[in-house]
């Protein structure tokens, strides 16, 4: 009985340390996770930060540009406008970009609602989900049938070509006589 007894307490004694070397790792797990989440966020706002100076940066430059074009003279307008379109086409396809991203990914904010708005909510993400796959189906079927009338059209323009009245092929060919 004694010795059941001793097994017993050796087999607890066992357990609960093994318990304790798991809690010591689970804390130290989550202490890492906190670390891990801390550089990731120190990171974000380092890149942000980053942006945000190339920016200014970038914006500074292209002032300076702009005055010394504009100081150049009047024949130099056309240049600047060039310059202003090329940067601005890069830039808008940025901007768009971003813009469009913003306006589709809104902030899912549901901690405060009931389940009715929870309903709600979720039939209006169900209803916009419902737009853009109908969107895409559009957008798909007119791709594809964009496709297929430039398929129509290359084989014409072969189908032409092979009735073609003309010696050679290119501007100098031309047959020998």
């Amino acid at each position: 009985m004694e010795k059941d007894l001793l097994e017993l307490q050796t087999l607890i004694d066992v357990h609960f340390e093994q318990r304790k070397k798991e809690e010591e790792e689970l804390i130290a797990l989550k202490e890492r996770i906190d670390k891990e989440r801390e550089r990731q966020a120190k990171l974000a706002e380092e890149k942000m930060r980053k942006e945000e100076e190339e920016a200014k940066k970038r914006a500074e430059d292209d002032a300076k540009k702009k005055k010394v074009l504009s100081n150049m003279g009047a024949h130099f307008g056309g240049y600047l406008v060039k310059a202003e379109q090329k940067r601005g086409k890069r830039q808008t396809g940025r901007e768009m970009k971003l813009r469009i991203l913003s306006e589709r990914k809104k902030p899912l904010n549901i901690d405060h609602m009931g389940e009715d708005q929870l309903r709600e909510k979720a039939q209006e993400l169900s209803d916009w989900i419902h737009q853009l796959e109908s969107e895409k189906f559009d957008l798909m079927a007119k791709l594809k049938q964009q496709k297929y009338e430039i398929n129509v059209l290359y084989n014409r323009i072969s189908h032409a070509q092979k009735f073609r009245k003309g010696a050679g092929k290119g501007r100098v060919g031309g047959r020998w006589k």
